[in-house]
């Protein structure tokens, strides 16, 4: 384990992912539907950044100046060259967290974003990140914070613990993180065959492993196997911000604003008993047993009116994310899987199928006498907790943005050429990230230089494959022959064609 590092896992990268929450954008819809106001956001910063893919595509889809830092050199390294390439507003290094505080050329932020890594760090760095958000956002600005929750973790912690403590002292010296990884896990399976009597109080162990074992060991890595590893309370959580003067605004996950997703009629009426927020939601974790919580928190709340908060939710623009045909009609909470009641969602889809943006006034007055106000704007929430539907910026903030997130995309398709780590682009329509396969962004890249048709964008993937001794999967085994990999590539280039390209045309990605 390196010095610098802290007890942070550092001999293996962390993955590419993008994590829609740091958009700021995404913030107005949570804070107008919670009766707050949102800043208007000019400056962000993003602490823990990973590989760079979520502050990159929001620095190039947006006109947010980005900062950030993350004291892994090499994913600062990849998160800089992409920078780069986008040529927009993104100021990325290496520092630790007590460091980056005292930096003087930082500008003090409207929005600051910390995912996940505040379960991962020593004490030390997370009072080095409430000090620096104490620091350095505004008055009125908004910190989007997510971390391992209590009670959620309670029954897999010793397990976890056992993980990280035979990778310590059981394994081999000198092996990789993910040899002693794949050797904890396998201990781990041994141990529980023997039944022990941990095992019969949380009887959800051995399926908890069974997923663990099958996750990307990048994730594993950091997620279970780093020295410091600490969920904990909302109460405990609100009391460390509450030092920097912050305050609960509202949860960042949006099921969450849907409480019939997530709790009985019983259980609401009690926690609208209590009046105090703080216990309110530690209360709630308990009743839907958190694992994982994805929160705003603000410096200064300011509570709208009814009248501010109907202008201001009837002026968002929405547009539709995923295929008119592929959006599902179910909807998953703590109670389990709901139904999407068709009278409402299916006009409203309808109304959206092109993915151009509209403006929740402009859906209640088409949809008026179908589908009623309250119905309509909860229907929205859950099309955006689902990741169907996604708020969209002005059309001069998508204007200025175009230049740079299409130097992002043409960038990050270069890299497809090579391996599919990164399966997001940028679109300057919602100033967030967009899910684009690899073999998506391999036609994609067919496409920008000039071949039309399927047949082709499919041709010249699979040369491109072929050079590179890469062969398809499907269903868990490698296709083997060329025809059958070929095969393969046409019929996923005619579905790219039919109903993914123009969403993508009309997102601006394509």
């Amino acid at each position: 384990m390196s010095d610098w590092s802290a007890g942070y896992m550092a001999d293996i990268n962390y993955t590419f992912g993008y994590y829609p929450e740091l958009n700021p954008l995404r913030s107005r819809l949570a804070f107008a539907h919670a009766g707050l106001v949102a800043p208007p956001v000019a400056t962000a910063c993003e602490l823990g950044f990973g590989q760079g893919i979520s502050v990159n595509v929001h620095a190039a889809a947006s006109g947010v100046e980005w900062h950030g830092t993350d004291f892994n050199p090499a994913q600062a390294a990849f998160a800089q060259e992409l920078a780069r390439a986008a040529d927009a507003h993104a100021r990325l290094g290496d520092d630790a967290f007590a460091d980056y505080v005292r930096r003087a050329d930082l500008p003090d932020f409207d929005f600051i974003g910390v995912h996940g890594i505040y379960s991962w760090v020593s004490a030390e760095n997370r009072a080095a990140i409430v000090d620096f958000v104490r620091r350095k956002l505004k008055v009125g600005g908004v910190l989007y914070i997510s971390y391992n929750t209590l009670p959620g973790w309670a029954g897999f912690a010793p397990m976890r613990h056992l993980l990280a403590e035979h990778a310590a002292t059981l394994g081999a010296a000198g092996a990789g993180i993910v040899d002693r990884v794949d050797a904890a896990l396998a201990f781990a399976e041994r141990l529980l065959e023997l039944k022990p009597a941990a095992a019969r109080v949380y009887p959800q162990l051995a399926e908890r492993l069974k997923k663990v074992k099958g996750q990307n060991r990048n994730y594993v890595a950091h997620e279970y196997f780093n020295r410091e590893w600490q969920p904990m309370f909302f109460s405990e959580m609100a009391a460390a911000l509450g030092a920097a003067k912050l305050g609960f605004a509202c949860s960042a996950h949006f099921a969450d604003h849907v409480e019939a997703l997530n709790l009985t009629e019983a259980q609401q009426a009690f926690l609208r008993e209590i009046p105090d927020a703080v216990l309110r939601q530690t209360v709630r974790d308990l009743m839907v047993n958190q694992q994982f919580r994805r929160d705003y928190w603000v410096k200064g709340e300011r509570r709208l009116s009814p009248a501010e908060r109907n202008e201001i939710l009837q002026g968002l623009r929405f547009c539709l994310t995923t295929p008119r045909a592929e959006v599902p009609m179910k909807i998953t909470g703590a109670l389990g899987e709901a139904s999407l009641a068709p009278e409402v969602y299916a006009p409203l889809l309808d109304a959206l199928a092109d993915h151009r943006p509209r403006t929740l006034g402009q859906l209640s007055r088409g949809l008026q006498g179908k589908v009623g106000a309250s119905q309509l704007l909860q229907a929205v929430i859950v099309l955006q907790a689902g990741g169907h539907l996604a708020l969209a910026q002005d059309e001069a903030a998508s204007d200025r943005a175009r230049k740079h997130a299409g130097l992002l995309n043409r960038h990050l398709i270069g890299k497809a050429r090579g391996g599919g780590d990164v399966v997001y682009l940028a679109s300057p329509v919602t100033g967030g990230g967009v899910p684009v396969g690899r073999f998506q962004q391999l036609f994609l890249l067919a496409r920008g230089q000039g071949v039309k048709l399927p047949a082709e964008w499919a041709a010249a993937t699979w040369q491109l494959l072929a050079g590179q001794g890469q062969k398809i999967v499907k269903e868990g085994k490698p296709l083997e022959t060329p025809q059958e990999n070929l095969d393969e590539l046409n019929r996923l280039a005619r579905i790219f064609a039919d109903k993914q390209l123009p969403l993508l045309q009309a997102l601006q990605v394509a």
